[in-house]
C-alpha cells in the first residue's frame, strides 16, 4: 500500500473538495481519498495496481488540476543477473508512487519518471539498495564525456569474468578428469583411486572445489541475498543447485571419513565446480554481448571531440571540452572537428555535417550561419560563438534520443515481465516437488531425487528472457540512428510495423518547401534575356516566387538592370521601367486586364499549370514576352521512397493547403494513392483522425509547426530531421539525413527488430518448456537419460549466450 499526499489547484469551495473526495475515491485500486480544503492537498491511500498519472487523471477530468513537477531520470544499475532483478528493482521503485519505471537488463540502467515533489532520488536509490542492488544517477550532463569511461567500467567487467573463468577452469578441469575419468577408462595415479584410497580421492576433490566456489562467491553472496528477501533471482537458482551438490558431498566426504566407502562413489563436487564454471563463461560471452549492443552509442559519443581551442584573453588556448562555456568564441582550423554548436563570427570555410545530417557534401560556411558539434571542417579556419554545450549540443541530443529508446520496453516484452516475475519461485517450487515426487512416488534414492533438483535449479535460468527484448531493441534503434533513423521508444519500434496508411506532408517533406525556376518559354526573346528583365523587376520583392526567379538569375550570374517606376498591382502582379521599357510581370489575369493576347502560348502554360507548377507571365512595351514558371520541386527520393512503400503493400496519402489541382499534379509525379487538398493547418490532424476512422494504423510525415498536432496524433509521427524543433519533439520517430527513404527504412527496421525479438522470445519460451520437463527426468519414462546437472548448466547458459547473438544478427540488417 502507498500514499501520497498532492497540491491542487482550482478549488473554490468545500464542495470542490468533496468531488475531489469522490472521483478519486471511486478508482479502483484507492483505499481512501481526503482533501484538506484548507490545505489545498489530496491524501491518498492507494495499492499497486493504480499509478499517480491515474490519480492526476482523475483529479483534471473532475475540473481541478494537481501540481506536480515531473522529473525524468536516469539511473546506472549494478547488481542484476537476470530478468527476475530487472523485476524486482521494478517493483520496489513502483511502490514509491512513480509515474513510471522501466529496467534495461541488457544497457543495466533505469528509466523513472517521477514527481520530484513527492519522491527524492535518494528515496528511489534506498528502494533499490533495500531490494538488493545499487542504483547511481546516470550522469546525463556529461553523456558524452563520459563514454570512455563506461567502456572501460564495461571492459573491466568482461576482464573479471574472464579471469573468473579460467582461474574456475584450472580447478575444475582436473576434478572432473578425477571424478569422471575412471568410469570411462581413464587412468589415475594409485593414490587416488577410489577403490584402494577412497579418503584420498574424497579430499582431493573436496580441495580442487573450494577454489571454484572462492571464485564464484558472487554467485551465492547475491543469490542468498536475494533468496532472504523474497525476490529470488537466477543466481538464486545456482546457488541452491551447487550448495546442494556442494553439502551433499561434503556429507559423503564426512561419512568416507567415518568408514563408509560407498559414498565415495557418489560425490557431486565435479558437478558443483563445473556448473559454477560453465555458468561464469556464459556471464563472460553474455557481458561480451551486451557491450556489443551499446556500439551505436560508443560510435555516437566517439564523434565528438575532447578538447576545443578558445579565445582567452586575446590568446587560443586548448581546453577540455566540459570547460567551454556559452558564447565562448572557438578557433576551428583545417580538419579539426567541431567541438559544440554555434554561429560562425569570422572566416569562412566548407564544413562535412555527414556525421549528422546524412549529408555527403561539404556545406559552406559563411559568417552567421549555424555549425554542429563533431562536424569536420575541410578546408580554412574560421571562428564561432558557442551557442549550445554539454547536453545541449544536436549531437548529445541525439544521443539522449536513442538512450531513452533503448531503455525504453515495447508493449511486446509485457509478455516476458509477466513470465519473469514468478518464474524464479515456480521453478524452485518444481525443483523441490520433482525431487520429492521420484524419492517417495519414484522410489528412488535420495541422491537420484537430489540429481533431479539440482538439475532443475540450474536449467531454468529466465536471463534469456529477460534479455530477448532489450537486447533487440538496443540493436535496432543503435542501428537506426548509424542511418539517421531516430526511433524515440520501444512503443514506436513496435508500431511502425504494423503502419497500413503514410501521410506524407507536401511542402518540406514530399517536396524541397523552396520554390525554383523549372521553365522559360520564351516568345522572341532570349531565356536569359527574359530571366534577366524578371529578375531585375523581382530584385526588392518579398514574395517567394519573385524570390525563387531573383535566386535563379543569380545562379546564372545574370547581371541585373537598375529599376524604376515600380509598381505593385495587387492580385495580379508588378510593373517597372527596365533600361526604358515597360515590363509587367504578373499571372495570366494581369495580361487579360490590358488586353495582351498570348495566343498559343496558353496551351503552354495550361501544360505547366496541369504539372503544379505556378506559371508567370511577362510582358515588354504591352507585347507578350514569355513564361517563367516556378514550382515547389520534388525532392530527388520522393518518388523511389513511395514507390518502396507500395511494395510493402502500405498505402501512401498526400496532405496539403494547395489547391487539387496542383495537389494531384504532384502526386500523379511520385505515385500518391490517396489526395487531401485544400486543408487547412488547423485542420490536419483531423484529417489524420478520419483515417484512423477507417480502422487504419495511420503514420504521419511532416516536418513544420504546422505539422506537429498531426504528428502527434497519428499512430506514428515521423518527422523529418531539417524541420522544426516543436515537429521533432511531438515525432516518434525521426528522419536525420531528410531523406524520405528512411521511412520505408524505418518500417523495414521495426519489422526486423520485432521479428527478431519473436524469435529470441519464442526460443527462450521454448528452451524452458522443453528444458524443464528433461531436468525434472521425463525422458527416463522412455528409457531416456537423466539429465546430468553439469550439461544442465551448460544448457542454461548457451540460452542467454543464443538469445544475445541473434540479437546482434540485427546488426547485418541492410538499409536501402
Amino acid at each position: 500500500m502507498s500514499q501520497g499526499t498532492y497540491a491542487i489547484e482550482g478549488m473554490v469551495c468545500t464542495s470542490c473538495a468533496q468531488t475531489i473526495e469522490k472521483t478519486v475515491g471511486n478508482l479502483s485500486g484507492v483505499k481512501k481519498a481526503s482533501v484538506n480544503y484548507a490545505t489545498e492537498e489530496l491524501n491518498v491511500d492507494y495499492d499497486d495496481t493504480i499509478s499517480i498519472s491515474d490519480i492526476s487523471t482523475a483529479v483534471d477530468n473532475a475540473g481541478y488540476s494537481v501540481v506536480r513537477d515531473v522529473v525524468t531520470k536516469i539511473f546506472d544499475i549494478e547488481g542484476m543477473v537476470c530478468a527476475s532483478c530487472a523485476q524486482t528493482i521494478e517493483k520496489a521503485v513502483s511502490k514509491l508512487g512513480v509515474d513510471t519505471v522501466n529496467v534495461n537488463l541488457a544497457s543495466e540502467k533505469m528509466n523513472v519518471i517521477f514527481d520530484q515533489s513527492q519522491l527524492s532520488l535518494n528515496d528511489i536509490t534506498s528502494a533499490v539498495s533495500n531490494a538488493g542492488y545499487s542504483a547511481k544517477l546516470s550522469d546525463e550532463d556529461n553523456t558524452i564525456e563520459q563514454s570512455d569511461n563506461i567502456a572501460d567500467r564495461k571492459q573491466a567487467h568482461i576482464k573479471i569474468m574472464w579471469n573468473r573463468f579460467w582461474m574456475s577452469a584450472v580447478f575444475a578441469v582436473p576434478l572432473l578428469y578425477i571424478a569422471m575419468g575412471h568410469m570411462i577408462g581413464l587412468p589415475l595415479p594409485e593414490l587416488i583411486s577410489p577403490m584402494s584410497h577412497p579418503i584420498t580421492f574424497a579430499t582431493v576433490q573436496l580441495i580442487l572445489v573450494l577454489p571454484v566456489i572462492y571464485f564464484g562467491r558472487e554467485f551465492f553472496s547475491v543469490g542468498y541475498k536475494s533468496l532472504f528477501k523474497g525476490h529470488p533471482n537466477m543466481d538464486s537458482l545456482v546457488a541452491l543447485g551447487t550448495s546442494a551438490a556442494f553439502f551433499y558431498s561434503l556429507y559423503g566426504t564426512i561419512m568416507t571419513y567415518m568408514g563408509n566407502n560407498d559414498f565415495a562413489m557418489n560425490l557431486y563436487y565435479e558437478s558443483a565446480a563445473v556448473i559454477l564454471t560453465l555458468i561464469t563463461l556464459g556471464k563472460y560471452f553474455e557481458a561480451v554481448s551486451k557491450g556489443k549492443t551499446s556500439d551505436a552509442i560508443k560510435k555516437l559519443m566517439g564523434l565528438a571531440p575532447k578538447t576545443a581551442n578558445i579565445v582567452k584573453d586575446g590568446e587560443v588556448v586548448e581546453v577540455n571540452l566540459d570547460q567551454v562555456q556559452v558564447d565562448d568564441i572557438i578557433v576551428v582550423r583545417p580538419g579539426d572537428k567541431i567541438p559544440v554548436d554555434g554561429i560562425v563570427v569570422e572566416g569562412t570555410s566548407a564544413v562535412d555535417e555527414s556525421m549528422i545530417t546524412g549529408e555527403s557534401m561539404p556545406i559552406e560556411k559563411h559568417i552567421g550561419d549555424e555549425v554542429v558539434g563533431a562536424s569536420i571542417n575541410k578546408n580554412g579556419s574560421f571562428r564561432f560563438k558557442a551557442t549550445k554545450i554539454g547536453s545541449d549540443t544536436a549531437l548529445a541530443q541525439i544521443i539522449k534520443l536513442v538512450e531513452d529508446a533503448q531503455g525504453s520496453k515495447a508493449p511486446i516484452a509485457k509478455i516476458a515481465d509477466k513470465v519473469s516475475s514468478v518464474f524464479v519461485p515456480v521453478v524452485i517450487t518444481l525443483a523441490i516437488l520433482s525431487g520429492l515426487a521420484w524419492f517417495f512416488l519414484g522410489q528412488q534414492s535420495w541422491i537420484y531425487a537430489l540429481t533431479i533438483t539440482i538439475s532443475v535449479l540450474v536449467i531454468a535460468c529466465p536471463c534469456a528472457l529477460g534479455l530477448a527484448t532489450p537486447t533487440a531493441i538496443m540493436v535496432g534503434t543503435g542501428l537506426g540512428a548509424e542511418n539517421g533513423v531516430l526511433i524515440k521508444s520501444g512503443d514506436a519500434l513496435e508500431t511502425a510495423r504494423k503502419i497500413q496508411t503514410i501521410v506524407f506532408d507536401k511542402t518540406g517533406t514530399i517536396t524541397e518547401g523552396k520554390p525554383v525556376v523549372t521553365d522559360i518559354v520564351a516568345n522572341n526573346y532570349d531565356e536569359n534575356e527574359l530571366l534577366q528583365l524578371a529578375a531585375s523587376a523581382e530584385i526588392g520583392s518579398e514574395h517567394p516566387l519573385g524570390e525563387a526567379i531573383v535566386e535563379s538569375a543569380k545562379d546564372k550570374k545574370i547581371e541585373l538592370s537598375s529599376v524604376s517606376d515600380f509598381k505593385a498591382i495587387p492580385g495580379y502582379g508588378i510593373q517597372a521601367t527596365i533600361d526604358g521599357k515597360d515590363v509587367l510581370l504578373g499571372n495570366e489575369g494581369l495580361l487579360h486586364e490590358l488586353n495582351i493576347d498570348i495566343g498559343d502560348f496558353k496551351l503552354e502554360s495550361d501544360r505547366l499549370a496541369d504539372e503544379g507548377k505556378t506559371p508567370m507571365f511577362i510582358a515588354m512595351n504591352n507585347q507578350f514576352a514569355g513564361i517563367i514558371a516556378v514550382a515547389d520541386t520534388i525532392k530527388s527520393n520522393s518518388a523511389k521512397a513511395i514507390e518502396a512503400l507500395h511494395k510493402m503493400n502500405i498505402q501512401v496519402a498526400m496532405l496539403t493547403g494547395d489547391n487539387s489541382k496542383t495537389a494531384n499534379a504532384i502526386a500523379k509525379q511520385v505515385g500518391i494513392d490517396r489526395v487531401l487538398s485544400e486543408v487547412l493547418p488547423e485542420d490536419k490532424a483531423s484529417e489524420v483522425k478520419k483515417l484512423q476512422a477507417e480502422n487504419m494504423q495511420v503514420a504521419m510525415v511532416g516536418d513544420g509547426i504546422n505539422d506537429a498536432p498531426a504528428l502527434a496524433q497519428a499512430d506514428v509521427g515521423i518527422a523529418i530531421g531539417s524541420g522544426t524543433d516543436v515537429a521533432i519533439e511531438s515525432a516518434d520517430i525521426v528522419l536525420i539525413k531528410n531523406d524520405l527513404m528512411d521511412v520505408p527504412n524505418a518500417i523495414k527496421l521495426s519489422q526486423a527488430t520485432i521479428r527478431n525479438i519473436k524469435q529470441n522470445l519464442f526460443w527462450a519460451f521454448a528452451y524452458n518448456t522443453l528444458g524443464i520437463p528433461v531436468a525434472m527426468g521425463i525422458l527416463t519414462f522412455f528409457g531416456g537419460p537423466l539429465l546430468n546437472p553439469m550439461i544442465a548448466g551448460a544448457a542454461m547458459s548457451f540460452s542467454s549466450v543464443s538469445v544475445l547473438l541473434n540479437a546482434l544478427r540485427l546488426k547485418r540488417f541492410k538499409l536501402a
